[in-house]
């Protein structure tokens, strides 16, 4: 294939013939961390372990909550320094083994030992670049390939030294920091918007289903009821070795924590075990760790997991969309959380069923549920536009790190790039 005029092909695919391809050993010194003693961690430096270099591109002081004591020389030796780079050296998947973030504050930071850290040996790569760069398509296919073990998945410093880097010029790096940044900074603000709405919505719950704040229009004392009277746990259940497969199941993992969002559906096949049925108006609420608040307004039939409660409305007392909003209310979690089981605890029905709940009239309900329903959309709308603009991230990342799309650059900048 011709390839278009600007382009070279290289080791690591078609790339801007003004960039060039370096071994990464060529580009940072590489050294593994400290392992502390048991009694030593939650007090003293900050700790950089593996969680926080997964879960970030670049890391700050603040995203570091670990602490680990050790002696001054220790602290000296095993220092990450501001442009410094780590790596996981281990993971579950090796899809995430070898993942880099890049260190962005000047705060003394210690790492530890299933991290490597990277010290760069020259100002060759631009630090905020870097957290974005190590992390793109052409690079993670290459660790990723270099992973090993049978059980868990591992790299080590020489594998991650024969890595072949793709880099652009300087000016070039700081254009490409500068636009990722930019949307990086959008999903933090919708971010920070939907945690704010979510609070003013949990607040809102504990008030309006309470009776604590009425709506306009509505008065009168509401009716203490026993949860049992208002609600109960279908019992109907399969067995889909027998009954065969079953399109639309509904497993914990699918249930989005405390948003009552679902996330995905799977269907059964001839190894799965035991599954409760659930009707079109039912209440979803997952009962293996009700802290969690996992609950889902079924909007269609389907199966779900044994650990799920399918609940059923007493229609003459209480609608779905109040039943739904009420379960995931402080004082029905607190209720819920009353479990047995110690490593796997389960919400008892025994318990729940006498919880008490002041209920108003089924008109009074559905303004109520109206109400979060909408503040509950306004949220769903804002996580929409975070999620669309992480794919464009995602977009942009695959065009910028490979080059394909190039970003305008002053003038003077563009001479500073030219070999």
């Amino acid at each position: 294939m011709e390839l278009k005029p600007g382009y070279k092909q290289t080791e690591v695919g078609v790339i801007p013939e003004r960039w060039d391809v370096i071994q990464f050993s060529d580009l940072v010194n590489f050294r593994n961390g400290v392992n502390a003693e048991k009694h030593a961690y939650g007090k003293g430096v900050p700790f950089i372990n593996v969680l926080e270099v997964i879960t970030h591109t670049h890391i700050r002081r603040s995203d570091i909550p670990g602490r680990v004591t050790l002696p001054k020389a220790v602290i000296d030796s095993y220092a990450v320094r501001r442009g410094d780079i780590v790596f996981n050296r281990t993971s579950e998947t090796q899809e995430e083994v070898g993942l880099a973030s890049v260190y962005l504050d000047d705060e003394t930071v210690v790492f530890g030992g299933f991290v490597i850290r990277g010290r760069p040996i020259d100002s060759s790569l631009e630090e905020t670049y870097s957290g974005y760069a190590l992390r793109s398509p052409a690079i993670r296919s290459q660790i990723i390939a270099r992973g090993q073990g049978a059980i868990r998945a591992n790299i080590g410093q020489a594998d991650l030294g024969q890595v072949l880097v793709p880099r652009p010029p300087l000016p070039e790096q700081r254009a490409i920091a500068a636009a990722l940044s930019d949307v990086d900074a959008l999903i933090g603000a919708l971010d920070q918007l939907i945690a704010k709405k979510r609070d003013i919505k949990q607040a809102a719950m504990q008030q309006l289903l309470t009776g604590k704040q009425r709506l306009p229009g509505f008065s009168g004392k509401w009716e203490v009821k026993r949860f049992a009277d208002l609600a109960s746990a279908r019992r109907d259940r399969i067995d889909p070795r027998k009954t065969g497969v079953q399109e639309f199941c509904i497993e914990l993992e699918h249930i989005e924590p405390e948003t009552g969002r679902l996330l995905g559906s799977t269907s059964t096949g001839e190894q799965s075990s035991l599954k409760s049925v659930f009707l079109a108006g039912d209440v979803l609420f997952g009962k293996l760790r009700a802290y969690l608040r996992k609950c889902w307004l079924a909007d269609r039939e389907g199966v779900c997991s044994t650990e799920i409660w399918a609940l059923i409305p007493n229609l003459r007392l209480v609608g779905s969309e109040f039943l739904f909003q009420l379960v995931k209310v402080d004082q029905f979690i607190e209720a819920a959380s009353t479990a047995y089981g110690t490593h796997m605890p389960r919400s008892d029905w025994n318990v729940v069923k006498n919880y008490e709940v002041a209920t108003p009239s089924l008109d009074e309900q559905i303004a109520i549920a109206a109400v979060l329903s909408d503040m509950d959309g306004e949220i769903a709308a804002l996580e929409g536009k975070r999620d669309k603009t992480r794919l464009l991230k995602q977009g942009m990342m695959q065009e910028l790190l490979t080059g394909r799309i190039r970003l305008p650059m002053p003038a003077d900048e563009e001479v500073a790039a030219t070999p």
